[in-house]
């Protein structure tokens, strides 16, 4: 118990690593960087001829048909933070209702680069059985002792945090499980980890836009503030990439120690430009949410009613057909009908388990439900 009353909060931890790297002179700052012609760059309203980025050929100053720069040319760090990066960020934060956030160029990248850049050896992770690949990668390269536990078993996690004596511990969870179509029980969590001085972290790539007031998520419907929030940009968002969220300390340590984010180009100007627009649409996109759940539960019920086990409640469902063979068979039917559904099997999910991971869209009609449901019976 002891041990336990002497855990800080997370900013606590990162502020006294941050001080660590002022005093040895290892600060790192953003630069924020405009691109001009090519060759040159401004900086604090100064033309400055660029001898710092990797656009080899001059190519990253030709714009795309939108008019941006088609690259952001090098890593953060050097030249490639852009004003249309912090635009970006600062409408994740405000939309998921958190301080801060920093792109990333992917969901993975800013799953295993939030990790391991914040855990390391003698700390602890607690980390869902299906968490996603890349929570699981992030885990293993931070050097941290992994707990794992059952699926959204809270009793089980609540005895490893009781009898946990680390100094620093991390709880890792999805909000919707990518294979599985669940829901983590988010509030539940976030009181567990509270009582035990433990952080949360909530991947929300498959909430975000799908769920909460103005698709702000899981978390926000829950009413729960995670100390760490990843949201991915290929899902509902429909473009590319990833955000961080939390507090300004957080994103201030992650600019330093998410090796994913320190050695890797910025995000593709003209994808960042788009990107606050599209918050905007899905904030709007009230109707559309409904088309998708209302398409889900039907689904759900018409295979339901073939025999056939449903996991997930939306925006994924998974069609859990036991054996590899007849998973694939199941795909091979719907491909007949002109309907593109793919079996999952393992090691992506347990045996035993082999499924149709079946994801409805807003663009689909009723029509086309029914047709996916009468190719399968």
């Amino acid at each position: 118990m002891q041990r336990r009353q002497q855990r800080r909060p997370l900013d606590s931890v990162l502020d006294e690593r941050l001080a660590h790297k002022s005093a040895a002179g290892l600060r790192r700052t953003l630069l924020d960087v405009q691109p001009a012609e090519p060759g040159r760059v401004l900086l604090e309203g100064r033309s400055f001829l660029d001898f710092a980025s990797n656009d080899y050929l001059g190519l990253g100053h030709r714009p795309d048909p939108g008019g941006d720069p088609g690259s952001a040319r090098a890593s953060r760090l050097v030249t490639g933070n852009l004003p249309v990066h912090r635009r970006a960020e600062r409408a994740f934060a405000e939309w998921v209702g958190l301080e801060s956030a920093l792109l990333f160029t992917s969901g993975y990248a800013a799953n295993v680069g939030t990790v391991a850049g914040l855990m390391g050896r003698g700390d602890v992770v607690f980390s869902d059985e299906l968490n996603h690949a890349s929570l699981i990668d992030g885990s293993r390269l931070s050097r941290a002792r992994i707990e794992i536990v059952p699926h959204r078993d809270l009793d089980a996690l609540r005895r490893g945090l009781e009898t946990c004596d680390a100094e620093r511990v991390l709880v890792i969870t999805e909000s919707i499980f990518s294979m599985e179509g669940t829901h983590a029980d988010l509030a539940a969590l976030r009181d567990l980890t509270t009582a035990h001085g433990a952080w949360l972290m909530v991947d929300e790539a498959h909430s975000l836009g799908t769920m909460g007031p103005e698709g702000r998520g899981s978390c926000v419907a829950a009413g729960v503030r995670p100390d760490i929030l990843v949201g991915t940009l290929g899902k509902a968002m429909g473009s590319a990439g990833a955000f961080v969220a939390g507090s300004s300390t957080l994103r201030e340590a992650l600019i330093h120690d998410a090796r994913s984010f320190v050695f890797s180009t910025g995000i593709a100007p003209a994808v960042a430009a788009g990107l606050p627009a599209r918050i905007d649409w899905l904030r709007q996109a009230d109707e559309a949410r409904a088309l998708q759940a209302a398409h889900c539960r039907r689904l759900s019920d018409g295979l339901r009613a073939l025999g056939v086990e449903v996991r997930g409640s939306g925006p994924i469902l998974g069609a859990i057909y036991g054996s590899p063979e007849v998973a694939v068979e199941a795909e091979r039917r719907l491909a007949a009908a002109g309907i593109l559904a793919r079996a999952i099997r393992p090691p992506t999910v347990p045996r035993g388990t082999s499924r149709l991971r079946i994801v409805p869209s807003a663009a689909h009609s009723r029509q086309d439900i029914e047709a996916f449901l009468e190719a399968l019976a």
